[in-house]
């Protein structure tokens, strides 16, 4: 029998945790959540204050059978499920059907798998917070609602296999909304002037920018402007107006909360959110470190604080003195967002000591690009200021003002470890000018005047739809990934280029949701529904009163919609090929494993082919057209049209053209 009986989530976890503890503890897992509503109908019983209808997950028959026996064998049980609201849920549930009672002191929580956190959170075992729980059944019931009241809508109006949420749909709403401002902006013409200048002294070229006439700012619309412009200045002397140096200080960014993991994962490292999360968690639960057995590499990944504690701060400032030097360190707090839940720290490594490079060959390729992102950014983040020398001229030209200006890295502080943001350094890093001096001439050596357009706001990337959903308010950092991964299914949305495009199908469901859910399918209204989690959470609002102020007004919406709103036809996009039986030209149709073509005289003719997308770059060995394909785990690669049968090309890589 053993005295203690612990209960996570995952096997990963439990082997982890396993190697910490006594041969009289045993770690078993629940393999995430053991009940929920069920899938066949709404499972909220609306007559009776909105209780929830729990029923057991089918297929988990047996692992509850064995739950219940080791708990019964057991002296003390203990529920470590993840320490956030859906962790307490599940040690709720599992507090549920182990009948453990409720005020029970049997949960416990860590924020990292290390010896020292997992012994402390077992000496410190807590009743379940059921105000965490409530607000959990609030987010889940209340989605449950929307999701299983609206979704029926589309089904009759639209067409079957369509579903609507609370989340998802403001975030195809954002998308659509993006696309239509770019499909109406118009461009403006606007032009610049650029200088070639010498100094004679040191021999250097730099380029200076027209700014204006008598040190006031001008704008050039027009060619006219500019030809009348480089007509006055091209005999002109260039003399040195004015020089301004002065030194500018970069801080570093701060330690990773999720949703800036999931931004820099996919700007740096080319990663899906779901990817991301994914290879986040296994870190978090344990990896096989050759000399140390499995060990928890990473704190908690669902986090919206840059709170660390301070043991962390003092390896990493011991890290930083022995790898850089004192004059690299500088103990650094960072404010946490007011509307934080602060209930975690930041994602650090918990390991210091164990470097990216230490541990590289007992990684995954993706673990260790994410291990070493994660790890750079936290001790990047108590790392002095990087400080860039400044220079700044203005150049007189006959009345007609340039300016010029320039920097260099004096000292590099944290960028020698972490650069933040665009994957590289910030092309002004090191733009140089010379050493000038008030008064002197230098020399033009080119004059040039630019046309330029202004451009329409870019597309979202995951990451910078992330980043716009975390501004808004809109969702909290673990329903990103989940709500990017559903529109994308449903054919929402699809990625061209990492970009994010609204398909015909979204536009026409954000169209209808718009128009008719409009009191839901807003920015205000989810943004005000994150807040009432937080209160309920808080202990400051009841969940069920919630759902009763939002759900008659609601109910009485899909009502009337299911009522008056008429069928909706969908256009069907039609393709380049002919259907090979009939001569039709076939259409493009959604299935569950994506886009395939259908010929449109169905039922008369059932024929179907897979869609295939071809790229420019013909075949390196045949000249063929070269075919992009998926695997079953969704990755890329590229294989010649005339596979099997005539060449053999197949490729994880794209092809390139070979232009010598």
């Amino acid at each position: 029998m053993a005295n203690k009986l612990i209960i996570v989530e995952s096997p990963a976890k439990a082997n982890t945790i396993k190697k910490f503890l006594g041969g009289s503890t045993k770690v078993v897992a629940s393999m995430g959540h053991i009940r929920d509503l069920p899938k066949s109908k709404l499972g909220v019983n609306v007559e009776n204050n909105f209780e929830p209808e729990y029923i057991n997950i089918r297929g988990k028959g047996d692992l509850i059978k064995s739950l219940k026996k080791e708990a019964k064998n057991a002296k003390t049980v203990y529920l470590a499920t993840d320490p956030d609201r859906e962790g307490e849920a599940i040690a709720w549930h599992l507090a549920h059907i182990l009948d453990i009672p409720e005020n029970g002191t049997n949960r416990v929580t860590f924020n990292e798998i290390t010896k020292t956190a997992v012994q402390k959170a077992i000496k410190e075992p807590r009743t379940i917070d059921k105000n965490l729980v409530d607000a959990q059944q609030a987010r889940r019931v209340l989605d449950r609602i929307v999701g299983y009241k609206m979704s029926p809508v589309l089904w009759k109006k639209v067409r079957r296999g369509l579903s609507a949420g609370r989340v998802q749909s403001v975030a195809v709403k954002l998308i659509v909304d993006r696309e239509e401002e770019i499909e109406k902006f118009i461009p403006e013409e606007y032009w610049n002037i650029y200088a070639t200048l010498l100094d004679e002294k040191s021999k250097k070229e730099f380029t200076a920018k027209f700014f204006g006439k008598d040190n006031k700012k001008q704008e050039l619309h027009k060619q006219e402007e500019v030809d009348e412009i480089l007509k006055q200045i091209q005999k002109a002397k260039y003399i040195v107006q004015e020089v301004k140096k002065g030194e500018r200080k970069r801080n570093p960014a701060p330690p990773f909360t999720t949703s800036t993991m999931q931004q820099e994962a996919s700007r740096k490292l080319g990663f899906t959110l779901k990817k991301t999360m994914s290879v986040a968690q296994s870190l978090y639960e344990g990896v096989k470190v050759e000399g140390h057995g499995s060990i928890g590499l990473i704190t908690y990944m669902r986090t919206d604080s840059t709170r660390i504690s301070d043991e962390a701060r003092a390896k990493a400032k011991e890290e930083i003195i022995k790898a850089y030097g004192e004059d690299y360190y500088e103990n650094r707090y960072y404010k946490t967002k007011t509307d934080s839940q602060d209930a975690h720290e930041a994602i650090r490594p918990t390991y210091i000591e164990l470097n990216p490079e230490q541990i590289k060959d007992s990684l995954t390729k993706d673990q260790y690009k994410l291990y070493k992102l994660i790890y750079n950014r936290f001790l990047a983040s108590q790392m002095t200021a990087a400080i860039f020398n400044t220079i700044s001229a203005l150049i007189d030209a006959k009345g007609y003002t340039f300016k010029a200006n320039g920097q260099s890295i004096k000292f590099k502080g944290f960028m020698t470890l972490y650069i933040e943001g665009e994957d590289v350094e910030s092309k002004q890093d090191n733009t140089q000018i010379p050493d000038l001096i008030e008064n002197q001439e230098v020399k033009k050596e080119n004059l040039e005047g630019k046309q330029s357009f202004t451009e329409p706001p870019p597309r979202y990337t995951e990451a910078s739809l992330v980043k716009a959903l975390e501004e808004k308010g809109i969702g909290r950092p673990s329903t990103y990934s989940p709500t990017i991964t559903t529109i994308l299914e449903r054919h929402y949305i699809e990625k061209e280029q990492k970009q994010l495009v609204p398909t015909d199908l979204g536009k026409t469901v954000n169209k209808l949701l718009i128009e008719n859910f409009s009191d839901v399918v807003n920015e205000e209204f989810t943004i005000k529904i994150e807040n009432e989690f937080d209160e309920i959470a808080e202990g400051k609002e009841k969940w069920k009163k919630m759902i009763e102020e939002f759900y008659d007004p609601f109910i009485k919406v899909v009502e009337e919609v299911e009522k008056n709103l008429e069928h909706v036809e969908l256009e069907e996009e039609v393709s380049d090929v002919p259907c090979d039986k009939c001569g039709r030209m076939m259409v493009i149709k959604y299935g569950r494993y994506g886009k395939f073509l259908a010929c449109p005289g169905y039922p008369e003719c059932k024929n179907t082919k897979p869609y295939v997308v071809t790229i420019e770059e013909p075949c390196p060995k045949c000249g063929g057209k070269v075919q992009v394909r998926k695997t079953k785990k969704k990755r890329t690669f590229y294989i010649c049209e005339n596979n099997p049968d005539e060449c053999d090309y197949i490729s994880w890589n794209k092809p390139k053209v070979d232009n010598t």
